[in-house]
């Protein structure tokens, strides 16, 4: 039963990650603010490798930080 929840979570954020890196493939932003953005993925997706209950938590703040329009600053 655990398992299964766990591998259910897992297609979970497997499939957010995947919108995720699209919207921010298609963002109308500079370039490094693109760039800000795509370490924030990467950094998910590797916290997903080792707590797989906080990289869907930071994925939930990226992704309520790109519906309300907050982009990190560009380098």
């Amino acid at each position: 039963m655990e398992r299964d929840s766990q591998l259910e979570l897992y297609q979970l954020v497997a499939d957010r990650l995947k919108e995720a890196h699209t919207r921010v493939r298609t963002l109308q932003v500079p370039e490094g603010v693109r760039m800000a953005l795509s370490r924030k993925l990467l950094v998910v997706t590797a916290a997903a490798k080792h707590d797989l209950a906080d990289a869907a938590r930071r994925l939930d703040r990226l992704m309520k930080d790109l519906d309300e329009g907050r982009f990190p600053e560009g380098d």
